[in-house]
């Protein structure tokens, strides 16, 4: 699984955000997509590599700036009984 990090200007409000998430959602096929304005990031979690021109591209599209692209192996939430394994 891959962890795949955007930073993206631009966000608003939860509906900005919500424009973001459901873009990557319906242009790649991912585990996960989430927003922070606040953080001006998107979290994706997807289980291969994503094609970071598409990204540029889908981002683009939506009217965000996009900052940066950054992956990196997904560890995985570890909760509480994750410590005893």
């Amino acid at each position: 699984m891959i962890q795949t990090t955007l930073g993206i200007d631009g966000m608003m409000c939860e509906m900005c955000e919500a424009h973001i998430n459901d873009a990557i959602r319906r242009n790649f096929a991912v585990k996960s997509a989430k927003s922070n304005r606040r953080k001006k990031q998107c979290v994706i979690v997807s289980e291969d590599e994503l094609d970071q021109d598409k990204i540029r591209s889908v981002i683009g599209e939506t009217g965000y700036d996009l900052l940066s692209i950054s992956s990196e192996p997904y560890e995985g939430k570890r909760g509480f009984l994750g410590l005893f394994s």
